[in-house]
């Protein structure tokens, strides 16, 4: 079965509903049958690479709250993390640009290390605190799998994958996705947010039904 998940690096819901779906692929017994591809997609396109401001200063000015009213906001999103065995750390979060990341992993998938690449930019930010939208900061990641670095290097020095990253965007915006992450399983069942567990396992054996997939 073919599953696509727009996401991004800085949607904390992104990681726990990626948890989420790997969790549920396991247990309907349909992991080694899914082809799980990543689409890229943006939160706030205007976010600046890097910035001086930590993550609670950010969400009191989105949402017109105080620093304290946003630290209770994101307390909730730590327990929900929490039941996918993520431990965030928003005490050391800062806002970042993650269209070179999106570029980026572009290229990674090219070289046969998309699912590890997604990984690990979301361990570096959401557990880790790496400030992604900084490029020696996606270089180090990169080079970290094993790919070399000048060649990531020249690709972020360019505008190569910009297309790709943008043609993401855009088949999003053709088929309704509002927020992430959205996944959409064989071009016609859609899961809307980080959905429970048991959404996705249903969702799987709906697929697996239709394609006489067996679980394994």
């Amino acid at each position: 079965m073919k599953i696509e998940v727009w996401s991004d690096f800085v949607c904390p819901f992104c990681y726990i509903g990626k948890r989420r779906l790997e969790e549920a692929l396991e247990q309907a017994g349909y992991a080694s049958q899914a082809e799980v591809e990543f689409k890229s997609f943006e939160l706030d396109p205007n976010s600046p690479k890097i910035s001086d401001q930590s993550m609670y200063e950010v969400l009191a000015e989105k949402y017109g709250s105080t620093v304290e009213a946003a630290k209770g906001m994101t307390a909730q999103v730590v327990e929900q993390a929490k039941t996918v065995g993520l431990d965030y750390n928003f005490d050391i979060m800062k806002p970042a640009n993650t269209l070179d990341a999106h570029r980026l992993v572009k290229w990674a998938s090219e070289q046969g290390k998309a699912a590890e690449a997604n990984e690990l930019l979301l361990h570096s930010y959401f557990i880790e605190g790496k400030e992604i939208g900084k490029n020696e900061v996606l270089l180090d990641l990169i080079e970290s799998l094993g790919l070399p670095r000048d060649e990531a290097e020249e690709v972020l020095n360019s505008d190569k994958y910009l297309t790709e990253v943008r043609l993401d965007i855009a088949k999003a915006g053709q088929i309704g996705v509002r927020g992430v992450p959205f996944f959409v399983l064989n071009d016609k069942y859609a899961i809307s947010g980080a959905q429970p567990l048991e959404t996705f396992v249903g969702a799987l054996n709906k697929v697996a039904e239709e394609e006489g997939l067996q679980a394994k």
